[in-house]
């Protein structure tokens, strides 16, 4: 059981039904990242897999969250192939090539590929991120250690997110 001292749902407005945001491109950040075992099948390995949330920071869905799961640990050499390419396209948007951890690309306005997911069995239609780009246009494969910069698109919004050109750190819940 956990309690619920104080809380009143007369003074809390309700939250209504979900709806995905368009299909578009989206300027985002990860603002939250964390390892999670997968439900193992009868007969196979568990593995891990690499949740990121990604927040939109600008426009209309400003402060929707999106997220991704990176199957980096899994018996299937192929699932974890995919996870690590998807992994290194997100590293070459942020401009952090090498990270040790999740949270160095935490805080960094990429361009998000926003899909949408039908509805399947008991799970409505959900957002889906269908791929990846730098604010500055440049090709993923062609990156080197180059910093980021905005392209003209998302430039004044990614600037306003960004701080003295470094990453802006996300502000748990608690301190909105």
């Amino acid at each position: 059981m956990v309690e619920l001292k104080g809380f009143d749902s007369n003074v809390v407005e309700p939250t209504g039904k979900f709806t995905p945001v368009p299909i578009d491109d989206y300027l985002a950040m990860i603002t939250a990242s964390e390892m999670k075992d997968t439900k193992p099948a009868p007969n196979k390995q568990p593995g891990r897999y690499l949740q990121l949330t990604f927040e939109i920071i600008d426009g209309e869905y400003k402060g929707r969250k999106i997220f991704t799961q990176l199957n980096l640990e899994n018996a299937s050499t192929t699932t974890v192939e995919i996870a690590q390419r998807t992994l290194s396209a997100i590293c070459r948007c942020t401009g952090v090539l090498r990270p040790n951890t999740s949270e160095e690309l935490h805080g960094i306005p990429i361009v998000i590929s926003v899909g949408i997911r039908p509805a399947s069995g008991n799970f409505d239609e959900s957002n889906v991120i269908k791929g990846y780009s730098r604010t500055d246009g440049k090709e993923l494969k062609d990156i080197t250690d180059t910093p980021v910069v905005a392209a003209p698109k998302f430039a004044a919004a990614a600037a306003a997110a960004t701080k003295a050109g470094g990453p802006v750190k996300a502000k748990k819940p608690w301190e909105r």
